[in-house]
């Protein structure tokens, strides 16, 4: 599974037949949530731009089934100083939290889309709340260096963060995320997220190394690229 370098040009999809019929999306959509996250790890790692690196954890609450990460701001080494965020799920909501100061406060949603320290990466990308957003379909299936995926869209139900529309494929074996695409209003790509390398932890595969570009919409041109990396956990946090 390693070294999964994505192409830059989007793969062509082939029709869904009646022998490759897709499971159902909310399960495709489940799977890639779990699979991300883990279930009985916590993923520890960085988000590097330029060389400079901020190192996160993302975890699944077991008990609740939510989705935290926390991550250091600039200058800090001491995880008591890390920035705690907390995504309560719901059948038809997903709120995101911030954890300060022994309080659980209501994160803006106009704040959604701000880059996490100066990084490609915004407070929606990381909790992955386009995961959640309701309706998706399987538009297809599609190769992604030679690893067969579903590809699902996903319309964005309310108008908080960047995108509109986002395009998922998913591992048809592994349930893993391989590629994301996000899109703007007038359906232009805005940011791309390109898995590069998974791990296995336990049964599972999961994100070890993801490239994340953001695009000028009219040229297409990448403005910025960020690395998400994450180390092979050796036991659980909590």
């Amino acid at each position: 599974m390693k070294n999964l370098l994505l192409p830059l040009i989007f793969s062509t999809a082939s029709l869904v037949t009646a022998e490759d019929a897709p499971p159902p999306v909310e399960h495709l959509l489940m799977t890639a949530r779990y699979v991300t996250t883990l279930q009985k790890h916590d993923l520890k790692g960085q988000l590097r731009k330029d060389g400079k690196k901020v190192p996160v954890i993302l975890f699944l609450n077991r008990k609740q089934g939510d989705i935290q990460f926390q991550y250091l701001p600039e200058g800090q080494k001491d995880w008591k100083k890390a920035r705690i965020f907390h995504m309560r799920l719901k059948a038809d909501r997903y709120d995101l939290f911030e954890l300060k100061d022994g309080k659980t406060l209501n994160f803006p949603a106009s704040k959604l889309s701000e880059s996490i320290e100066k990084t490609d990466l915004t407070y929606d990308d990381l909790a992955m709340r386009f995961l959640y957003w309701p309706g998706g379909v399987v538009t297809g299936s599609e190769k992604i260096k030679g690893q067969d995926c579903w590809k699902i869209r996903l319309n964005n139900p309310g108008k908080s963060g960047l995108y509109r529309t986002v395009v998922a494929s998913v591992h048809k074996k592994a349930g893993a995320l391989m590629q994301v695409n996000g899109y703007d209003a007038k359906g232009r790509a805005i940011k791309q997220f390109q898995i590069s390398d998974l791990m296995k932890v336990g049964k599972s595969y999961t994100l070890r190394r993801m490239r994340v570009n953001t695009f000028e919409p009219v040229s297409h041109k990448i403005l910025g690229t960020t690395y998400v990396e994450f180390e092979k956990p050796k036991a659980s946090f909590r």
